[in-house]
């Protein structure tokens, strides 16, 4: 019986069967994915951290080290597994020429490294070990995809060949929001080079299981240990580096997927509805016969499952050839995840939880049955929608519109319940569109810096330790030539020093303080403001977080042997050093500069990359590149990404508005049929008519696209916020591409819904008049 009365009801409702199938395939289809694809993620990393045998603690230091004071806390200390000491030889990009073109322009730290002994193994593209043959180079995966380096080609070091052997996979510094690159050579080739860079130690842990991460490293640094760099990281850390351009595409998915199903909920309850509307008097009947309900409920039930579970299984096969362009990345940063079934499983898991929500949702909307009186059903049918408008808004009182116009607002006045799928429909699709282009334009733009720790500049110029010996000299020699240069319209100087910090308990911990007016190039504050005055610091997010300090708390800083209280003024995001940084401007009197950055702006724009080679071939010993191309290389992977699901974002917002106005209107015909058999009696054309239901829809889109575009600008940012927050920037506002969002996004969203009223009032032109009035 119930497969009778589905495949009769669907041969009869036909678009309807095919609009909410669509829907729920597409749902069924982005949960697929999104879900496939995060465990695939997860898999791939915990795979290569495994492979690898990743670290679980790493400090990077310069200068001087004792190895016997960490082979004795090693020894001392029950909470470390295993450690050792790597050599990190740190290369000048200038002096790395692979083929023709050298890696002057790039905003890495690149230094040579050999193999490491017990953990933190360097890997080949297949997940193993490498061990490179004497003349062998293996370049970091992170070049071969900007397509710096291919297989056989010949890289120059201060002279000594190398021939690309392969390429690696570096569990630690894998990323290019992590600022340091490994290329491995052997012990001997090392030896060749070590007299032409600059060596830095990578100091790094491996922990028992129950160790919390920030406890050791609070431990580690307590003990005096080692530790003038950037502060340390953990294997969290790793994790989550590794999986942040991926995961940022796999939020927006997820986010494109739910509004999806909404947009599929909304079209079940319109057309469940106006079936119910239609059936009222059968449904009645059979109440009236002592048919219960819930045995009602089974027949409409049985239809949507049908559906659901249908268009859950294609949703879910059409899921599988889809993850092939959006693994792509993650099998060439990470490799495979392993086994393939888990990823099936979860992406099957995933389509039937929509499934199982469109039942869940559709027996809800049944639940109406319960109200409908048998007698007053079969009496008089299904209840009609009042509206005083029908009163008070008359044609005889007209005097602004054209009466197809005046019978469009009025039919919307005064049937507001029908047009509100609709509209909620039109403010979805706004969304779906508008809120991923604005994530894509907001970390494209130039100020995106500001919300990650960096002011805007044309040109940074970074002098650090691992380069120099004097830092503050070298620094102070650039400075002179640029307060002699005409071009340069500004520059600040900005220095990082390690210095101890007084905890609550009162033992001592490291905090690296730059110092330097940070008024010259201001960043943006989550909190409060940059310091003002000698009593003021202000902490990133992740040292705020760490210290559980906010702002108005005191912090007590060693300063020349004495304690500075200092105020915490304001929290900034940071995505330099670890992120865990602090800014002041007093005078710290401090020789043991890490770095010195100069931020620089010209006043000709053009002559930016100019500067760049003149001050690159001029400072030698500095790291000079444009803020432009600096983010490019930091960013690039991410942007691209977002604009991948910005891309299908649109394209999903097309096709769902033409499928849900051409059923919308389709049902609105059929609804309307005797309304407009009597139109055209009283002499109305079908041109008339078609004017009226294109009243009707430019309402409702011109409704839906402000409110939308007001929601997507607004609640849109929260979100935005929740995904790109993964990546250090915990606070930041929309930068709002006006092109896209107040015309191209619109105007799009406008086209769809008027060709597709079109399309679906095109029935009006057949509809016999005496049929239908005598029909009702």
């Amino acid at each position: 019986m119930y497969l009778r009365f589905i495949k009769n009801d669907m041969r009869k409702s036909k678009l309807i069967t095919a609009t909410i199938a669509s829907f729920i395939l597409v749902a069924a289809m982005l949960t697929a994915l999104s879900a496939s694809l995060t465990v695939n993620l997860f898999g791939a990393i915990d795979n290569m951290l495994l492979s690898a045998k990743s670290l679980h603690f790493m400090q990077m230091h310069t200068g001087d080290i004792d190895l016997e004071q960490l082979q004795s806390y090693e020894e001392a200390n029950d909470s470390v597994e295993d450690y050792q000491v790597l050599e990190f030889l740190n290369i000048d990009g200038a002096d790395i020429v692979i083929g023709d073109d050298s890696l002057a322009g790039s905003i890495q730290d690149n230094g040579l490294s050999v193999q490491g002994e017990k953990f933190d193994f360097l890997l080949n593209l297949n997940g193993e070990v490498i061990h490179p043959a004497d003349g062998e180079i293996y370049v970091p995966i992170y070049y071969m995809q900007k397509g710096n380096a291919a297989l056989g080609d010949t890289v120059t070091i201060h002279g000594i060949s190398f021939t690309v052997a392969g390429f690696l996979r570096d569990s630690a510094m894998n990323a290019a929001l992590v600022s340091s690159k490994r290329f491995l050579v052997s012990q001997a080739d090392f030896e060749k080079i070590r007299e032409f860079g600059q060596l830095e130690y990578l100091i790094e842990f491996r922990l028992a299981e129950e160790v919390s991460f920030p406890a050791f490293e609070a431990a580690y640094l307590d003990a005096g240990l080692p530790a003038n760099g950037p502060p340390a990281i953990t294997y969290n850390q790793v994790k989550m580096i590794n999986g942040i351009t991926d995961g940022i595409m796999i939020a927006v998915l997820v986010l494109i997927g739910i509004l999806v199903i909404l947009v599929a909920f909304l079209c079940i309850r319109f057309t469940l509805l106006a079936k119910i509307e239609e059936d009222y008097k059968e449904i009645g009947v059979l109440k009236a016969v002592g048919i219960r309900v819930s045995q009602i409920k089974r027949l409409y039930l049985a239809k949507y499952g049908a559906i659901a579970g249908a268009a859950c299984v294609l949703g879910f096969l059409a899921s599988l050839p889809l993850q092939t362009p959006f693994m792509q990345n993650i099998h060439l940063y990470m490799g495979e995840s392993g086994s393939l079934l888990p990823g099936l499983l979860w992406g099957l898991l995933g389509s039937m939880v929509i499934c199982g929500a469109v039942l869940l949702y559709v027996n809800g909307v049944l639940g109406r049955f319960r109200k409908i009186s048998a007698a007053q059903a079969i009496r008089f049918g299904s209840p009609k929608e009042n509206s005083k408008s029908n009163r008070t808004f008359l044609l005889s009182h007209n005097r602004l519109f054209s009466r197809n116009v005046f019978l469009g607002i009025k039919d919307v006045l005064s049937r507001k319940k029908l047009y509100i799928t609709m509209l909620m429909v039109l403010i979805i699709s706004s969304f779906i569109m508008i809120v991923p282009q604005n994530i894509s334009s907001t970390i494209s733009a130039q100020s995106f810096i500001t919300y990650m720790g960096m002011g805007i500049c044309d040109v940074n110029i970074g002098v650090m330790r691992t380069q120099v010996e004097d830092v503050a000299e070298k620094a102070a020699e650039i400075a002179d030539v640029l307060a002699e240069d005409k071009n340069v319209e500004k520059y600040a100087l900005f220095t990082s020093i390690m210095l101890d910090r007084k905890t609550d308990n009162g033992t001592i911990e490291k905090l690296r303080v730059t110092f330097g007016d940070y008024s010259v190039f201001p960043i943006t504050y989550s909190k409060g403001h940059e310091p003002q005055s000698e009593s003021e610091l202000a902490l990133s997010v992740l040292n705020a977080k760490d210290l559980e300090k906010t702002v108005g708390d005191e912090i007590i800083l060693i300063v020349d042997g004495a304690e500075k209280h200092l105020t915490v003024c304001g929290i900034y995001s940071d995505v330099t050093n670890g992120g865990r940084t602090a800014q002041a401007i007093f005078d710290a009197n401090n020789t043991n500069v890490l770095s010195v950055g100069i931020a620089v702006t010209f006043r000709d724009r053009q002559s930016v990359e100019t500067a760049v080679s003149q001050y690159s071939e001029q400072f030698s010993f500095a790291k000079v590149t444009s803020i432009d191309e600096s983010t490019r290389q930091m960013l690039g992977s991410i942007r691209d990404a977002i604009q991948m699901t910005s891309a299908i974002a649109t394209l999903a917002t097309v096709l769902l508005t033409l499928l849900v106005t051409v059923l919308f209107m389709k049902m609105l015909v059929a609804k309307d049929r005797y309304p407009i058999a009597i139109l055209k009696s009283i002499g109305f054309t079908c041109a008339d008519i078609r004017g009226q239901y294109l009243t009707r829809s430019i309402i409702v889109l011109a409704l839906g696209v402000i409110i939308g575009t007001i929601l997507a600008n607004t609640l849109g940012e929260l979100v935005g916020v929740a995904i790109i927050s993964s990546f250090g920037a915990s606070t930041f506002r929309f930068v709002v591409n006006p092109w896209f969002v107040y015309l191209v996004s619109p105007l799009l969203i406008a086209g769809c819904v008027i060709v597709a009223t079109m399309l679906g009032v095109s029935g009006i032109y057949a509809l016999k008049i005496s049929e239908h009035i005598k029909e009702s």
